[in-house]
């Protein structure tokens, strides 16, 4: 299935000269729904881990059917202040200031192997800090995996030595 004819761009959101990606039209049409979760699955074919490891929220919504369609665990990873039990967290900057993702202490053993799953490849800010913080508590990321890259941002640039996939590139 053609899931770019599924996406709405939005323009001058959340600012101006942005043209945002609207994946809530994938996420109502059943089909379309069912067919991103496929094809995300299959760039994990054969591949060998132990958890999926999502953002919130738009990672959530994809992590969460793979990790149940795979027989895999699924570990959020939340905005800072989110998570009830104490955290490892890691800061980084944005374009407009800093953010702050955390996860819980004991999500991540020595030797673990993940994959990140999310909607979007955009600057890979959030990606960045991800496998961070995932390292820094003895994890291995294995590949990285989204729904759309916006290739002209270069995110897959801070990502460089690791396996990254997505389904739509614009």
């Amino acid at each position: 299935m053609d899931l770019k004819k599924l996406v709405r761009d939005i323009k001058d959101f959340p600012k101006e000269g942005i043209v945002f990606k609207d994946i809530t039209t994938i996420l109502k049409d059943p089909e379309g729904l069912c067919s991103s979760i496929e094809q995300m699955q299959a760039s994990l074919a054969g591949l060998e881990f132990d958890y999926i490891v999502g953002p919130e929220s738009r990672g959530f919504i994809y992590g969460v059917p793979l990790a149940y369609n795979m027989r895999k665990g699924f570990l959020p990873v939340r905005k800072e202040g989110k998570l009830p039990y104490r955290t490892k967290s890691k800061s980084y900057t944005l374009e407009y200031g800093t953010a702050t993702i955390e996860m819980h202490e004991d999500a991540i053993s020595p030797g673990d192997r993940v994959v990140i799953v999310d909607d979007l490849l955009a600057t890979g800010g959030t990606s960045r800090a991800m496998v961070e913080l995932i390292e820094e508590m003895g994890g291995t990321v294995e590949k990285l995996v989204y729904l759309i890259e916006l290739e002209f941002l270069e995110g897959r640039s801070i990502l460089e030595g690791y396996a990254v996939d997505a389904v739509m590139k614009y």
